[in-house]
């Protein structure tokens, strides 16, 4: 799974410890996700939606193989 977290990050000029103290993670686990190497809990997910003020659709996505 694909997502925009670092796009929107710089967008609302978050740092990734930022945004992690933000939605309760930590910075690892924001890095991670960025990597494509986590794939984030449906909660967290709309965590993080709700905060860029988006739908979780518009941060993750799905790539052919997933």
């Amino acid at each position: 799974m694909k997502n925009r977290i670092k796009i929107e990050r710089a967008v609302h000029d978050l740092t990734q410890a930022d945004l992690a103290e933000k939605i309760g993670v930590s910075r690892q686990t924001i890095n991670a996700m960025e990597k494509n190497k986590y794939v984030p809990s449906t909660v967290l997910a709309l965590k993080i939606g709700r905060l860029f003020k988006k739908s979780v659709d518009e941060i993750f996505f799905l790539e052919d193989e997933d």
